[in-house]
């Protein structure tokens, strides 16, 4: 995107002098090396002119140096420019070097500055949805997929947005509407699902899943969450077929990894289970539930120090949940530490079990 708004809405700000002219006339010749060069004369001499600052950040911008840019920029408005755009363009700078969260403040101010112009509503959109702010980016969505609704990509950001703020009537909406363009899209079918599960419909989500799976069977991710649904089921062998499949494509899936240890322990095979979980727990993303299954298989095999690590880790990860604390109760009173596991147990007794995770939020914390 390279939306440079002041400029354009102000090409002859403030011609007071023989350097500015100079300085605009190259900008009208394109010129803009020289151009940022006489801007930059301009500030060194007069310091105080925010237009200048203003039209030196834009000729910098245009060079692709959106530091330098940035900096101009906020002195420009530091001073005092009221240059028509020029919140835009730091919010496009600041994206630009992917500093999504500090260009929200500014593309905000741009929005309200012109509320018609799709431009700004768009950065600011694509800024909250990649600070993970998704129901802030989804009104902000929407102006932008009215504007152009042939555009796949906007649509499917719009509805990943609706899901991951749980708003999934709007997901399956935008479903029905990417389906309309794309019939055989996978994708579409899997946010469905994600939906569906988020709504308590585990048999159309699982449908969903398996169309998708049909659709394109190398997708990322469809045989996990189809795996994951059918796990959450208790369809334990059909969902380690899934798993399984999953990392046939992405051996490094390390979610898939841990609930095969998890499926492997629930079919009493401890040394397949011992296997996965330890690969799962040996990767930075590993979930909590393979440091849980972990310390419990540990713990029935009198490893009571790895036990703790493993049961404190899935703790730390989640203190709201009450079976790792559970388990590590157990593996003090059975080690002779009765003061500790009475606060565990305490602590158990107090904590309401949270309820199960969605596929959506399995997902999300996936690509974290």
């Amino acid at each position: 995107m390279s939306a440079h708004a002041f400029a354009q809405a102000n090409p002859t700000a403030n011609p007071t002098s023989g350097q500015t002219q100079q300085a605009l006339a190259y900008e009208k010749q394109r010129a803009y090396s020289d151009a940022e060069q006489q801007w930059k004369q301009i500030t060194e001499t007069n310091p105080q002119n925010a237009d200048a600052w203003a039209h030196l950040g834009l000729m910098q911008a245009l060079g692709s140096k959106y530091s330098e840019a940035e900096t101009a920029y906020r002195k420009a408005l530091e001073l005092g420019s009221h240059l028509s755009g020029l919140q835009l363009d730091l919010g496009l700078a600041l994206f630009k070097q992917q500093k999504l969260k500090e260009a929200i403040p500014a593309l905000e101010a741009a929005v309200t500055e012109t509320p018609n112009d799709i431009k700004p509503k768009l950065l600011l959109a694509m800024s909250y949805y990649g600070t993970a702010h998704y129901a802030e980016a989804i009104p902000y969505l929407e102006s932008a997929v009215a504007s152009s609704p042939q555009n796949l990509q906007l649509r499917t950001a719009l509805a990943q947005s609706c899901l991951w703020a749980a708003h999934y009537d709007c997901t399956l909406e935008q479903y029905k509407q990417i389906l309309l363009q794309s019939p055989d899209s996978a994708q579409a079918d899997i946010l469905a699902g994600e939906a569906l599960d988020g709504m308590g419909k585990p048999d159309e989500a699982t449908a969903q899943f398996r169309a998708a799976e049909k659709i394109s069977p190398h997708e990322p991710e469809v045989h996990f969450g189809l795996g994951y649904l059918l796990w959450k089921q208790h369809q334990f062998d059909d969902a380690q077929k899934e798993f399984e499949l999953e990392i046939a494509d992405n051996p490094k899936n390390t979610q898939a990894i841990a609930y095969l240890g998890d499926i492997a322990i629930k079919k009493n095979n401890e040394s397949a289970a011992m296997n996965y979980l330890t690969q799962a727990t040996a990767q930075p993303e590993a979930i909590r539930l393979a440091y849980l299954d972990l310390g419990i298989l540990n713990a029935a095999h009198s490893q009571s120090k790895e036990a703790e690590a493993n049961l404190q880790h899935a703790i730390a990860m989640d203190p709201a949940q009450a079976d790792a604390h559970y388990h590590l109760a157990r593996l003090y009173a059975s080690t002779g530490r009765p003061k500790e596991a009475q606060a565990e147990f305490a602590k158990v007794k107090d904590l309401h079990q949270k309820r199960d995770d969605t596929l959506v939020q399995t997902m999300i914390d996936a690509r974290k």
